[in-house]
Parts: structure tokens; sequence; C-alpha cells
């Protein structure tokens, strides 16, 4: 039980009415999880509003209501708390509550359209390798060491992050490493952290459905840098023009990394095959697990964060050589000659460069078959071009249904078609079911071929109406091709 005044601290407060002495058990911002010993902190959603449920939580025997607008009728016995900000106020409330764990741990932040699930799921397996304790907050997993938390969220919501640092410093890490996706940085998801440095990967287009706006995407990025302390350091991809836009507002130290660019942390890439990557940084010829310039930015990113944290750079160098990448990106799946690659790139930006990583260690005779979806109720305007996209980068692309969640696939696939002109519909199929275009994809493919299935990469599920139904890309493909080789 923590006393209620005492979990206030650094909360911007308005005014405060009923017992500030009061014991708390318990931080909720979901009415359904309500009890009498728990705060309920009142917060306006995209979908419904927390002050909507006041009297439903009261009823439920809590006593303590935060929220940005008091009701009309204050009840006798209850504690209410008004702030400015009730999402910013939940991390704060829920770090408090916790002991302000991310005081204790060193926490990094990783943004950016694509390339963060590697970057921290790169840097969690470099340090448990360098000896350390070590936490990870990603799209594929949770982590506390070896220990696999489930994830539903790129960026878990603000008491769950509290609650995951402080199991990770009660089993003694000493770093978490974690994406802030740009929902979770507008929704004050991360509010309440102490961070010791963040990093941006790159940006493009992507949840514009959400944003509205690119320019309001990059505001919601650019938050994660204006909101660092002094002793922080911002790590930032110096060959995205908005890598410096990023730092303009940052207290803490800037730091860089390119491929093409000047910068403080730079590799140039030797050699990439399907078997790996070679890169020369600092006069020294590295060769990694992973695959196209995608991943060599990926692991520059990590090796400046390494650093910037104290490690030394030849010992970093080294053990990155020896660990893969996270699941679901680049997978690669040899069976009877044939190559699958399964990949998470559901952006057009992610998905040209798979695309073009696989055409650049192509030696020319073999064929590339895409398998590509949209996700439903998401940006549509990305639809057209991801089609087209796959089309030109493709000796055959088969379009097919991803996540449609509560979209009639039908009419995903109606918008993919439509970025592709005449003469390429030969190039094309379009078959709805997921497992089929797979198998098709597959069918017509002779030894050599490579095939791509892009959009869903780590899920192991497949969305559809509100119910997700089990579909793991790799299994369907590793299935199939085995199949097919027996025969």
């Amino acid at each position: 039980m923590k006393v209620l005044k005492d979990i206030l601290y650094k909360v911007s407060l308005i005014s405060t009415t009923g017992d500030m002495e009061v014991s708390v058990s318990a931080i909720v911002f979901d009415s359904r999880k309500a009890d009498k010993a728990s705060v309920f902190v009142a917060i306006a959603g995209t979908q419904v509003d927390g002050h909507d449920f006041i009297d439903s939580v009261l009823e439920k025997g809590c006593y303590v209501i935060v929220c940005e607008r008091m009701p009309e009728t204050l009840k006798e016995g209850i504690t209410y708390v008004q702030v400015s900000n009730s999402a910013k106020a939940l991390g704060i409330i829920a770090s408090n509550f916790f002991g302000n764990p991310s005081e204790k741990i060193k926490v990094v932040a990783v943004t950016g359209t694509n390339g963060k699930t590697t970057t921290v799921t790169l840097l969690h397996q470099l340090f448990i390798a360098m000896g350390y304790s070590t936490g990870l907050l990603s799209t594929v997993e949770n982590k506390i060491n070896e220990t696999v938390i489930p994830a539903t969220h790129t960026t878990p919501d603000a008491v769950s992050v509290q609650a995951l640092l402080r199991q990770m410093l009660d089993e003694g890490c000493t770093h978490c490493f974690m994406e802030a996706s740009s929902h979770a940085i507008v929704q004050e998801r991360i509010a309440g952290l102490k961070l010791i440095g963040a990093v941006f990967t790159n940006i493009t287009h992507d949840h514009l459905d959400y944003h509205g706006t690119f320019d309001e995407y990059i505001k919601a990025k650019k938050k994660l840098f204006d909101d660092l302390p002094k002793d922080a350091f911002a790590l930032v991809n110096g060959d995205d023009k908005r890598g410096s836009v990023m730092v303009q507002n940052c207290k803490g130290t800037h730091q860089t990394f390119a491929l093409k660019s000047p910068a403080d942390f730079k590799a140039k890439i030797m050699s990439n095959t399907l078997e790996g990557l070679e890169l020369e940084i600092n006069n020294k010829l590295i060769w990694f697990r992973m695959i196209g310039a995608f991943n060599a930015y990926n692991i520059l990113g990590v090796l400046g964060t390494a650093v910037l944290l104290g490690e030394e750079e030849d010992e970093v160098l080294m053990a990155l050589s020896g660990i893969r990448g996270a699941k679901g990106r680049f997978d690669r799946i040899s069976i009877g000659g044939i190559t699958a690659i399964v990949d998470y790139a559901h952006t057009p930006d992610a998905l040209d460069n798979v695309l073009k990583t696989i055409n650049g260690v192509r030696t020319g005779g073999e064929q590339l078959i895409t398998v590509v979806g949209c996700g439903g109720n998401r940006d549509k305007t990305k639809r057209p071009i991801m089609a087209k996209i796959a089309v030109q980068e493709s000796n055959k692309t088969i379009f097919t249904s991803d996540n449609p969640r509560f979209e009639d696939p039908a009419e995903i696939l109606k918008d993919m078609q439509a970025g592709i002109g005449p003469s390429e519909i030969r190039k094309t199929l379009t078959i709805m079911d997921r497992r089929e275009a797979i198998r098709t994809a597959c069918m017509l493919s002779k030894k050599g071929d490579i095939i791509l299935i892009a959009g869903k990469g780590h899920e192991d599920y497949q969305e559809i109406q509100g119910v997700k139904h089990h579909f793991d890309d790799a299994e369907v493909v590793t299935e199939v091709l085995q199949q097919l080789t027996q025969n």
C-alpha cells in the first residue's frame, strides 16, 4: 500500500479535494479493473473518455479519482485530484508507485518507422552476451533476461511499463532497451520514465491514419528527444534528413550514425549476400549474420548506443558479429533449393528495402516471387504504393490478405490493385486466402528461386473481425515446401 500524497510527486496538480493521506494499492485507468483500494485515472482516449466512467468506479468502491475535469457533483468521502494532463499524470504516478525504477536502470528508447524491433532486440542480445542482466520491451516480446513476457503493443501502457521495469530491477537488470512508437509517445505511455538515451532509426510513410499528417507524425517522434534530460544522449540516423530535426530542441548530447554522411559512427558495406553482411568500421572488417543496408544501419545504431553506454567498441563488434536479428525480420528458410524470406515489412519503405536487398544478392537467373497484403483499419494511402513497389521489384507478385481486422479484405485488395497499371497486371495474382497465396508462390517456384512473404513477420495470428486465428507465415511456408519436396 502507498500513501496517495507520496505518489503524486512531480505531478502538475490543478486542485485537490479530500483526504490526501489515504492508502492505495493499485493504479488503474480501465474502469473494469477498478476496486476499493485503487487510484482511478480518467483519460480522454481516442475511443472512449475515462471521465464518463467515474460514477461506475465509485460504485465499485474506488475512493481516489484523478481527472482533468472535475465531476459536477463531488461525493463525500472521495478524494479528487485534478491535473492538466491525465495521461501524463498516469505515467508519473505509476513511476512513483513502483519506486521510480527507471532512475535505477539504464533505459534506452528506440523510435523510428523501421528498425525499432531489430535495434532493441540486438541491444538486448548484445548486453546479455556481454554479461549484463538486461530487459527488453518490443513488438515481438518483452523479456526480463531470458524470461519471455508476451507483448500486446509496441509500447505497453504506462502502468505496465513501470511494473515491468520494477520487475526487471528486482531481478537484477542493469539495462532495459525499449521501442517507443509514435502512438505511445503522444499518448504519454512513456511519461514518468527517466531515459539515459534515445535512438532515431528513420522516418517514412506510416500511421497517417492516426496522426493525420506526416508533419504530425514527425512531431510525435521528435517529442521523445525534446523530453530527454540533459544527462541523456540522442543518437540519430545522419543519412535521414529528419535526423537533425529530431535533436533541434534536445537538451541531451547529440551523436549520429550513417553509411553515406559524415558521422560519429560510420560504416561501409564491403559485401552483402544471403549468408550475411561484411562491414568496414574504423578500418576493421567485420562479418555479421544479418543482411542488407537496412541492417547495416541497425548495427551502427546498436554499436553507437553501446559505446555511448560506456562499452568498448572492439568488444561490442566482436559480440555483435555472432548475433542474429529479431524474429520475423528477414527470416530465411531454405528447403529443396527454394529460399523463403519472412519479413515484417508493412510500410512502403520497409518493403522497398527488403526487396532491393534481395535483388542486390540475386545472381540473375532465379525469380523473385513476393506475397504481400496490407492491414485493415490502418493507413489506406500506403496500399497502392506498396503494391506498386512489390510489382516493380519482383518477377511475380501475389496480393493477399494480411490482418483485415474489421475491413472487407476484398476492398483492401482493390486499394492495392489501384497502384498498378494495365501492363503490370500480368505479373500479379490476387488470392485472398493467405495460406493458399503462400502455397501458390511455392508451387510457382523452382530450385534457386526466392519467395518473399511480407507484412506479418513474427506475428502468429491473422486478425479477422476482431478474432485472432493462429497463422504463422514461417510455419506455413515450411510446411508447404516440405510437402512439395516430398512429392
